[in-house]
């Protein structure tokens, strides 16, 4: 229930960013999404949707090393987050640490088969 309420509130955040920017024309920058982002990991640190849409700003202003430590800092927490170990991969590759970006695609692979094999034997 805490989840999924931290998500409307994430999502009204970016919501009013949207029609702050698009219906009235004040524009809200990258700086103030990571701004409030940053803000609201504080006030609920366990909200992994959060953590991620950081590193996902990150990558879109192309800093990286912010992006990589966040992605990090997030499997630190939660290391059942699939989705984290294809974004932090293919940071890797863009880096140019293939090797490293390897080690993430198969540990990412071998979560989701280990989930998908225990969803299949609880039904």
């Amino acid at each position: 229930m805490i989840g999924s309420t931290i998500r409307v509130k994430f999502r009204v955040v970016m919501d009013v960013g949207y029609f702050c920017n698009r219906i009235i024309g004040f524009n809200f920058s990258k700086m103030d999404r990571i701004t409030k982002l940053k803000a609201f990991i504080d006030q609920y640190p366990a909200d992994m949707f959060s953590r991620h849409a950081l590193a996902m700003e990150f990558i879109k202003l192309q800093r990286y090393p912010e992006a990589l430590e966040a992605m990090i800092a997030l499997l630190a927490a939660d290391e059942n987050h699939s989705g984290t170990y294809y974004h932090l991969g293919k940071l890797y590759e863009q880096l140019g640490d293939h090797e490293n970006a390897m080690k993430i695609y198969e540990k990412g692979i071998t979560l989701l088969a280990k989930s998908t094999q225990r969803m299949i034997s609880e039904n």
